[in-house]
């Protein structure tokens, strides 16, 4: 069965009031740091969502998923272009493990070198 997305993100809202209630300034300190780059007026929302999006799923976090989809439908996010964006972080997770795949050879070849 898939996660019932919306009640999910409810709950986690609903355990982070209770985390700002234990340690304010935690929860206000993120608070912080995510309205920080809205602040240059460089990005419009909807590409702040898409970017967030892309960055979710490479830490692999569920909460930041619901939290910002429904943040960039609101924005006026497309399906296709959240895709996109998908499609961006996929190719850089992948690009990754080629460069990492490199490393590993180079530390084979320096136990060759022993």
């Amino acid at each position: 069965m898939m996660l019932d997305w919306n009640d999910y993100r409810e709950n986690l809202l609903n355990r982070v009031g209770d985390l700002a209630k234990l340690s304010p300034d935690t929860v206000r300190g993120l608070q912080v740091m995510d309205g920080a780059g809205a602040k240059t007026g460089h990005l419009d929302a909807k590409t702040h969502e898409l970017i967030a999006l892309a960055v979710a799923i490479t830490t692999r976090c569920d909460g930041c998923i619901a939290v910002h989809t429904k943040a960039a439908a609101r924005h006026g996010a497309t399906r296709e272009e959240i895709a996109e964006a998908l499609g961006v972080a996929i190719a850089l997770n992948a690009g990754a493990a080629v460069t990492y795949s490199a490393r590993v050879l180079d530390a084979y070849a320096a136990l060759e070198n022993n």
